[in-house]
C-alpha cells in the first residue's frame, strides 16, 4: 500500500502505537474473534473489556437495542472479576501482534486503585484505561466522571499504583467536559478517551415497556459522532495530554474529523460489529490522505481545525 512513506505512529504518554487506531473496550474482545478477518498487526491496539474487583453477572436482558444510526447497550460490566481474569485470561494476550490495553471499572476509589495495580503489574498489559464513565450500571456508574473532584481522586489513586500509561475515559453526559478533563490531567492521566456512550433509552410501543432490561443504556454509533467530535474539540483546547477521539467513527472521513479537532488517536467501537475490516480501511485511507497532501506524519494534522488547540500545543509538523 506504500504506507512506508508516511508515519502513522502516535504517542500516548510513554506508550507508542504503530497505528493511531484503538479498538473500543467491549467491542473487540481480546482480538481473537477478529483475527480470522483482520490483520491485528495493522491496528494500534485493543482496549480490553472492563474488569472489576468482584465478578459481575451484568444487567438483565435484553441488553442490546438497535436504534436509527446507532445502538443502545446495557451490558452492565459483566466480567469474571480480577482474580479469575488474571489467572485465566491475561496470559492469553501475550501473543497478540498489537498493543493490549487493560480497562478498569469500579464502584469506589479503592476498587479502581486495587484493580489497576493488579492489572498493570502484568507484562501483557501495556497501559490501563480507567472506565470512570459507564452509563449503564445504575447511577453510580457515572458518579466519578460527572464530578471533577471525584475524577481527580480516582485518577490520583490509580496513578499512585503504576507507572504505566493511564487513559481516562470521560463521559459526554456532563455540563463541562473540559473542566473534568483538566482535573484528570492534573491528577496524573497520560491520555483521555473522549467520549464514552451517551445515555438513552427505547420503549416498545406494543408492550408499553422499556426495551432494555436495565431501562436505560449507552447510545453508540454514528448518531453520537457530532457530540463526540465537539467534546474532543473542547477538551483539546483545555488540556495538553493526548486525546483518543471516539464515538461513531466508521470511515476515513470520520477519523480525519477527530484528528483535525485535536485527537491524537481514534477509538473504533460499534463499527466493528458492522464490518471487521473498517480499522484496516481507515489506516489505508489515512496514509493515502497524508500522501496526497505531501505530509509525512499523522501528527501534522492533529488540531488543525481547532483554533484554540495551538494555545496549549505545538505542532510537531512545524518543527521539521
Amino acid at each position: 500500500m506504500g504506507q512506508e512513506t508516511v508515519d502513522l505512529s502516535v504517542q500516548l504518554g510513554s506508550l507508542t502505537l504503530a497505528y493511531p487506531t484503538l479498538m473500543g473496550s467491549g467491542c473487540y474482545g481480546s482480538g481473537q474473534e477478529f483475527a480470522p478477518f483482520v490483520d491485528l498487526s495493522r491496528i494500534g491496539g485493543i482496549v480490553l473489556k472492563s474488569v472489576t474487583r468482584q465478578p459481575r453477572l451484568g444487567n438483565p436482558t435484553p441488553r442490546l437495542v438497535h436504534t436509527p444510526s446507532g445502538m443502545l447497550n446495557a451490558i452492565g460490566l459483566q466480567n469474571p472479576g480480577i482474580d479469575f481474569y488474571l489467572e485465566h485470561d491475561v496470559a492469553t494476550f501475550a501473543d497478540r501482534p498489537c498493543t493490549m490495553i487493560g480497562s478498569v471499572a469500579g464502584f469506589s476509589i479503592d476498587d479502581y486503585a486495587y484493580v489497576c495495580e493488579r492489572l498493570a503489574a502484568r507484562r501483557e498489559i501495556a497501559a490501563v484505561e480507567l472506565n470512570i464513565s459507564c452509563p449503564n450500571v445504575a447511577s453510580e456508574g457515572e458518579t466519578f466522571a460527572c464530578d471533577p473532584r471525584l475524577t481527580a481522586r480516582v485518577v490520583g489513586a490509580a496513578r499512585a499504583t503504576t507507572d504505566k500509561p493511564l487513559i481516562v475515559k470521560l463521559s459526554p453526559n456532563v455540563t463541562d467536559i473540559a473542566a473534568i478533563a483538566r482535573q484528570a490531567q492534573d491528577a496524573g492521566a497520560d491520555a483521555l478517551a473522549v467520549v464514552n456512550t451517551v445515555r438513552g433509552m427505547a420503549i416498545d410501543v406494543q408492550t408499553w415497556q422499556p426495551r432494555l432490561g436495565n431501562v436505560t443504556g449507552g447510545l453508540s454509533g454514528p448518531a453520537i459522532r457530532p457530540i463526540a467530535l465537539l467534546a474532543v474539540y473542547e477538551v483539546a483546547r483545555a488540556v495538553t495530554i493526548p486525546i483518543v477521539g471516539q464515538g461513531g467513527i466508521e470511515s476515513v472521513s470520520d477519523a480525519l474529523e477527530f484528528f483535525l479537532a485535536g485527537a491524537s488517536a481514534i477509538g473504533i467501537g460499534t463499527a466493528n460489529f458492522i464490518d471487521p475490516r473498517i480499522p484496516e480501511r481507515i489506516v489505508d485511507g489515512l496514509a493515502a490522505y497524508l500522501r496526497q497532501r505531501n505530509l509525512h506524519s499523522i501528527r501534522e494534522i492533529v488540531g488543525r481545525a481547532n483554533v484554540g488547540f495551538a494555545n496549549a500545543h505545538q505542532y510537531e509538523g512545524d518543527e521539521d
